[in-house]
């Protein structure tokens, strides 16, 4: 019999073979190579197995993840058996298909993809991530998961997960991202992610910018759909925080009587607070639709979720941040959590990221509060060259070093940030990836 790891590592290279165009330079990304056609063949093929359970549909340019996260914590703590798909992974590919927290294994992976080799074969022009959405999909029917919550991987119009037919939809906060296929507007950008609105089937939107926010309420118009919004119909209001996370109340319009429901959630930030407030809004609809539980599992559930890199503070003295913040508005966001948690901290940032990523933008929001920078290259074919970002931070008149290798580079900031100085690393979730895994190589804790 062949040994697990060389299966596993077979069947990843027969999943790469395939077009993935995360890894692809953005001259090659065109937006008439994605056919969500394709993935309607497929599934058919396979007997549709997403219409077997019922799912929660989220997109978003931010947060979704968390958002997922929160939903899939709180169905579990209901009883439930919950089917977890998001993208990327930060370590292993397994990360992406879960249930009840608990990833799909090496050789369950491989054994998908062999069953799922025929149905592939019969369909032109497959991307990696059409075959693997197909895969959890499959996935968590036969394993007769009870819900599943499915994150959109890119867009959402023509997004593989688009085909589902949700018992409510969600979209999370809107920033510009992936501009070059999905439009250089925000209205642009929402007109795309409020492409997972379904006729019938209610939606839940963050709080958004006006420009994106009346998109989406006119899609939903157009479509028949009810549009519940963060800020309009659910409200939430921070209660206190610390390092270990933030506690709030959350309550709905025309709910006048019923006290707010006190939540906690070991996420940071006043975005994640945001992103709690949508989940919640979520699960609210979903136990009216779909599966009922008891507001308590949503209790029990936030405060037991876990979603890393998010402000994972992985060591407290002094501090490391890991954040995979890869956007002008998500560093904005990272840089006022930095603020709120670390105030007046001088910060050595480790940094690396994707050519295609507004890095200008996200270091025009860090680099007032850095006292020196360090450029990384992820291990990643869109990676910027290092040089180039010291030749950036030179503007921000700044030190900055070039040290390619993440290890090295963290061993640097150590020595840099002394007793009283913070260490960030940021830019890209690769980056952030390889420095979780060298720092449970070092302290010997695996972080999941």
């Amino acid at each position: 019999m062949k040994n697990i790891d060389v299966a596993y590592k077979e069947a990843l290279d027969y999943l790469y073979s395939f077009v993935d165009f995360s890894l692809q330079k953005t001259s090659t990304y065109s937006p008439d190579r994605f056919k969500i056609e394709r993935m309607h063949t497929l599934a058919e093929a396979m007997g549709d197995p997403h219409l077997s359970y019922p799912t929660i549909h989220v997109a978003g340019t931010k947060g979704k993840g968390s958002v997922c996260a929160l939903c899939a914590a709180a169905l579990h703590e209901a009883g439930y058996k919950v089917g977890l798909y998001t993208s990327p992974h930060l370590d292993d590919y397994v990360e992406r298909i879960q249930i009840n927290g608990q990833f799909i294994t090496h050789a369950g992976l491989v054994e998908m993809i062999e069953m799922l080799k025929p149905y592939v074969a019969a369909v032109p022009d497959l991307t990696t991530f059409e075959i693997t959405t197909a895969l959890a999909f499959l996935y968590f029917s036969m394993q007769q998961v009870d819900v599943a919550v499915i994150e959109v991987g890119l867009g959402g119009r023509l997004d593989a997960t688009n085909i589902v037919q949700p018992v409510v939809s969600a979209i999370t906060s809107i920033s510009y991202d992936h501009t070059q296929l999905l439009g250089n507007t925000l209205a642009e950008i929402a007109g795309e992610k409020a492409g997972i609105i379904k006729p019938g089937i209610p939606v839940v939107s963050s709080s958004q910018v006006e420009e994106a926010r009346l998109v989406i309420e006119r899609i939903a118009r157009e479509r028949g759909t009810r549009l519940v919004e963060v800020g309009r119909e659910i409200y939430f209001q921070e209660v206190s925080h610390s390092l270990q996370g933030q506690t709030f109340k959350v309550w709905s319009s025309g709910t006048d009587g019923i006290a707010p429901a006190t939540l906690f959630i070991p996420f940071l930030g006043e975005h994640q607070l945001v992103n709690a407030a949508t989940a919640y809004g979520i699960l609210q609809i979903f136990s009216q639709r779909g599966l009922a539980f008891q507001p308590e599992a949503i209790q029990e559930g936030f405060a037991n979720a876990f979603w890393p890199g998010r402000f994972e503070i992985i060591q407290v003295a002094p501090p490391v941040v890991l954040d995979c913040a890869h956007n002008r508005d998500s560093a904005m966001k990272l840089r006022l959590t930095l603020d709120e948690y670390f105030p007046g901290r001088p910060v050595v940032l480790v940094f690396g990221a994707s050519e295609d990523k507004d890095i200008e933008g996200m270091l025009e929001e860090l680099m007032p509060q850095v006292k020196e920078l360090i450029a990384v290259r992820s291990f990643h074919p869109r990676a910027i060259e290092p040089a180039r970002l010291v030749e950036m931070a030179a503007g921000y008149g700044r030190q900055a070093h070039c040290i390619e290798d993440i290890s090295t580079a963290l061993g640097k900031a150590m020595d840099l940030a002394g007793e009283d100085g913070l260490i960030l690393v940021t830019g890209s979730i690769f980056v952030v990836a390889e420095a979780r895994k060298y720092w449970e190589k070092v302290t010997g804790i695996r972080r999941y």
